[in-house]
């Protein structure tokens, strides 16, 4: 966990981001790489090349005049922070940045609940998600001291989501977090008997290598079934795998992995397969 992205556009929701890559940072002496996108205006791309440039200089100050003091937090003492600029409002080149520097994780801030369609339909955090080849951290509350002890995974265990399931492990060693899986069952076309879970689970695991239990959990739907488990066992994180560009796996396809992400109430990281 040695160099970390942060998204910021100045908003409460990406300092709240950075609060938690800064915890993050002190534990592991972390570099932050703290990346704001330009968002140029038609207007301003349509007029000529002389104007556009003076135009883009103007905003680029500008911007590096507010980055300076967004930055400017006691909370930022201590740690690396390498601010970067890019022109262009593209979350494909945040994964280009995050590949350029070698980066661990992506820490991004979120509304939460305040609203689905400006959160996760079109949505930056979807964008940053599906393109991102590293896992990414979403955050909506201020968080002081990032601290994990539960860490939630939920997944189908069917074995495309066997490298999500490494990265997941992998992330839960790092934060010294006792990982929780969990395959919710739920009534309808996607129900399977007990038996047929167990075979399904006891062949992923071992596939996996991984001696750890699986609890099954009945609710209406997965997305209940992944909130009203993390909420019984007190958990402090949510893992969902994803196939990203390609389209989402299970749990981001129709609404399942949007609702678990909007909804809840404690951080969510994405695995890309």
């Amino acid at each position: 966990m040695k160099k970390i992205i942060v998204p910021v556009d100045f908003s409460e929701q990406s300092e709240y981001a950075l609060k938690v890559a800064a915890s993050i940072a002190k534990k592991y002496g972390s570099e932050i790489f703290a990346v704001h996108m330009l968002e140029l205006s038609t207007a301003i791309l349509s007029t000529t090349e002389g104007m556009q440039q003076d135009q883009m200089l103007f905003l680029i100050k500008l911007s590096e005049k507010r980055f300076s003091e967004f930055l400017d937090k006691p909370y930022l003492q201590d740690i690396k922070v390498t601010p970067i600029i890019k022109r262009f409002k593209v979350f494909s080149e945040l994964n280009e940045v995050a590949e350029k520097h070698q980066a661990d994780l992506v820490v991004m801030g979120s509304h939460g609940a305040d609203g689905l369609k400006e959160i996760f339909i079109g949505s930056n955090a979807e964008k940053v998600v599906r393109n991102s080849n590293v896992p990414v951290l979403v955050i909506k509350d201020d968080i002081s001291d990032f601290k994990l002890d539960h860490f939630v995974f939920a997944c189908d265990f069917k074995e495309d989501n066997l490298p999500a399931l490494e990265k997941a492990k992998d992330f839960a060693n790092k934060f010294s977090a006792e990982l929780h899986l969990v395959y919710v069952n739920t009534p309808g076309d996607d129900f399977l008997s007990t038996a047929d879970i167990y075979a399904r689970v006891s062949q992923f695991l071992a596939k996996a290598k991984v001696g750890k239990e699986v609890e099954i959990y009945n609710d209406y739907t997965v997305e209940k079934g992944i909130l009203n488990y993390s909420k019984d066992i007190n958990a402090d994180i949510l893992g969902i795998p994803t196939h990203g560009r390609k389209g989402l796996t299970h749990f981001f396809m129709g609404s399942i992995g949007e609702d678990v992400a909007n909804h809840s109430k404690i951080p969510v990281v994405t695995f890309k397969l």
